[in-house]
């Protein structure tokens, strides 16, 4: 019997081995995520290993070392329900899970590491003329751990290390790559003698080994090759008007190689080849010095509104091939175009015999040809009421500028009088009407300080622009009352008006009250609004404003948290606090501060050594931490709370729910680490239950076989 019973234990520990020997091989474990299943249990929800094994499997409570890279061993113990644990665990682990466990529990030192791979190992560029640059060529390192990977310096060292450079990628002194992603770096080649050159790429970072190298090589030929290089690829002429030439565009080639640089064509090509005008010193006929250079002009003449694209082809013996410039440009039809502002003047009532009152219009021209002025004056009906100032228009007026006029009215006689300013010129032609009326009353003479417009500087969104001061003043000799202050326009809303002066306020004869106006955008881009004032004698004022409000590239913390939400279960009021890690990642692309964790319910945040440090606690792009959290029961029933996150950006917080069941302990209950709590029934990974039923499986075996040879006897 005893020599049964001992083959039968081979046996099953035989089997247990192949399972486990089998499974390390289909599997590629993750201690670390094995750790945090053993210190938080399921991703599912669930109790955790360590609340009957202790915080560290190195303590081997209750035997657990026997499962130390042995996932076969924890699938049979939760099969066989050993301590409980198919009750807590059944269904709720992978088997990927379960390797990972085992791995952890034969690593329970484990730690998130980066790990660092640079590949290709070698970079071979091909024979390269002294002198000529080849390349670039690239490889790409790689995260393949589960820590950031930090770059500290990239550098080219060897014998030949002057023949190679850093030519761009991804990759960047001091850049952090996050757990499984990766970055490039380029090499170019540019040998300075004949024959094989070597020299080796060198990134140092914090993984282990401290860096990683890529071999460089290549080799240098000595024969003289010229090389091609132009001062600009593209040429844009901009919006033109059609029959006008457009300024010459010069483009310098430059022959960087080592031998003569001689052309084959250069040519002219595209839908729109025939409006360019191909010029400059660079020919067929005339070959380009190594070191030496040439020009190429190009001039566009348009004979039709709309856009209009070349290229110029220059071909040659360039060791680098054939160059070539685009062209393009825009077309327009010149449309001369002027506008007046304000389009009406009103100079309400004034006194006849007092001094003149004044109002200014403003010219603009908004076409795309200069305006050319043939006459600037008043019609003749009323005119001996009006007069005009000194103009500074002038006899043209170019693309976008502008210039003013000032308008005077001095009544001659009683009633209401009128006129109009006229603008002939190659615009269409403009009228600006004009009113009045004399009285030999005493009258207001109201004045603004200027006659705008008023253009504010650029101003970002949401914030205000410096106030702008306007005045306006009483000459006359009566009072005045303003019946009418208001903004219009595109966007009134995007300007703030105040000042003492206000409607239906008056202003006293000698007296004067002050407009502010500021800028205070809503919205990016351009803003402008219109100014109204009137005043009870018929008087309007207009001033323009105008500004660009600006764009606040605003960045906000981003936070990843796995899980967001868990129900630690049924726990047992007093007992030991089962916890449950959360992953804290900073998902943005830059640093994110978390200021502070905030508890309500029975939850509370756990000192682990591994976890989060103290709040504040500021994560780089890509990094993370564990936030581990205890359930303490103190009431029986359902119990619920969350953690509150928040940034040191305003606005900016996160939330985990969280939820548990306290239950009552049992009567009279001896505190107890055995059974059917979760934890192994043994000190040992052997259960006592299994040995009883192998010894009576082993009594029934025997049994049955005498039994049979009595009946064969």
């Amino acid at each position: 019997m005893t020599g049964l019973l001992s083959r039968v234990f081979r046996l099953r520990w035989t089997a247990v081995l192949l399972v486990g020997v089998m499974g390390l091989g289909a599997n590629a474990a993750d201690a670390l995520n094995g750790k945090s299943l053993y210190l938080s249990g399921p991703v599912g929800g669930g109790a955790s290993c360590a609340t009957c094994h202790s915080a560290s499997p190195a303590n081997n409570v209750n035997g657990i070392l026997a499962a130390a890279n042995q996932p076969s061993v924890i699938q049979n113990a939760i099969a066989n329900n050993k301590g409980g644990m198919g009750g807590l665990y059944n269904g709720k682990f992978s088997a990927a899970e379960l390797a990972d466990l085992a791995a952890f529990i034969g690593n329970p030192n484990v730690v998130a590491a980066p790990a660092a791979s640079l590949a290709p190992a070698s970079l071979t560029f091909s024979g390269t003329t002294i002198g000529q640059t080849a390349g670039p060529l690239a490889a790409t390192l790689s995260n393949t751990g589960n820590a950031a990977l930090n770059i500290g310096t990239i550098s080219i060292g060897g014998a030949a290390a002057g023949d190679f450079s850093v030519a761009g990628g991804t990759c960047a002194n001091g850049l952090a790559v996050a757990a499984g992603a990766s970055c490039t770096v380029q090499a170019s080649f540019k040998p300075t003698a004949a024959g094989a050159r070597a020299a080796s790429l060198t990134i140092t970072h914090n993984a282990t080994g401290g860096s990683s190298s890529v071999a460089l090589s290549g080799t240098g030929n000595a024969t003289p090759q010229a090389t091609i290089a132009l001062s600009a690829a593209s040429v844009n002429f901009g919006t033109l008007l059609t029959g006008t030439p457009s300024l010459v565009s010069t483009i310098t080639v430059s022959n960087s190689g080592t031998a003569a640089l001689n052309f084959t064509s250069i040519a002219l090509g595209g839908a729109n080849a025939g409006i360019i005008t191909q010029g400059g010193s660079c020919a067929v006929a005339a070959p380009v010095p190594a070191g030496g250079n040439c020009t190429v002009t190009l001039q566009a003449l348009p004979v039709a509104a709309g856009a209009f694209t070349a290229s110029l082809t220059l071909a040659s013996n360039a060791s680098n091939g054939n160059a070539t410039v685009g062209v393009s440009g825009v077309a327009a039809t010149p449309a001369p175009a002027l506008t007046a502002t304000p389009s009406a003047i009103a100079f309400g009532t004034q006194t006849i015999g007092a001094a003149a009152v004044s109002q200014t219009v403003t010219l603009a021209n908004t076409g795309n040809v200069a305006i050319s002025f043939s006459k600037i004056g008043l019609s003749v009906a009323s005119a001996a009421s009006f007069s005009l100032g000194a103009s500074d228009c002038g006899s043209t007026l170019a693309v976008g500028a502008s210039c003013a006029v000032p308008v005077r009215f001095a009544p001659t006689a009683e009633g209401a009088v009128s006129a109009a300013l006229a603008v002939s010129s190659n615009a269409a032609a403009l009228q600006v009407g004009i009113t009045g009326t004399g009285t030999k009353q005493a009258t207001a003479t109201p004045l603004l300080s200027e006659a705008g417009p008023i253009v504010f500087a650029d101003t970002q969104v949401g914030s205000s622009a410096a106030v702008h001061t306007t005045t306006l003043s009483n000459s006359g000799n009566a009072s005045l009352t303003i019946s009418t202050l208001t903004l219009g326009g595109n966007q009134p809303g995007d300007f703030v008006l105040g000042g003492s002066c206000v409607a239906g306020g008056s202003v006293a004869p000698g007296g004067s009250c002050t407009l502010t106006t500021a800028l205070k955008p809503t919205a990016a881009g351009a803003r402008s609004a219109d100014l109204l004032l009137v005043t009870d004698g018929g008087a309007q004022f207009h001033l323009a404003l105008s500004g660009n409000g600006v764009a606040v590239v605003i960045t906000t913390p981003s936070l990843t948290i796995a899980p967001q939400s868990f129900d630690f279960g049924a726990v047992v009021i007093g007992a030991t606090t089962p916890t449950r890690r959360f992953t804290l990642t900073n998902s943005g692309s830059t640093a994110v501060t978390l200021a502070s964790a905030d508890y309500t319910g029975p939850f509370a945040a756990v000192a682990d050594s591994t976890g989060c440090a103290a709040f504040p606690v500021t994560l780089a792009p890509g990094a993370s931490c564990d936030l581990v959290v205890g359930y303490t029961p103190v009431n029986a029933g359902s119990s619920s709370g969350n953690v509150a996150i928040q940034s040191s950006v305003a606005g900016s917080s996160w939330t985990i729910a969280l939820s548990g069941q306290g239950t009552a302990a049992a009567a009279n209950a001896a505190p107890s680490n055995r059974g059917g709590g979760g934890c192994s029934a043994s000190d040992d990974v052997n259960d006592p239950m299994m040995v009883f039923l192998v010894i009576a499986a082993a009594i029934a075996i025997g049994w049955r076989r005498r039994q049979s040879k009595r009946v064969g006897g």
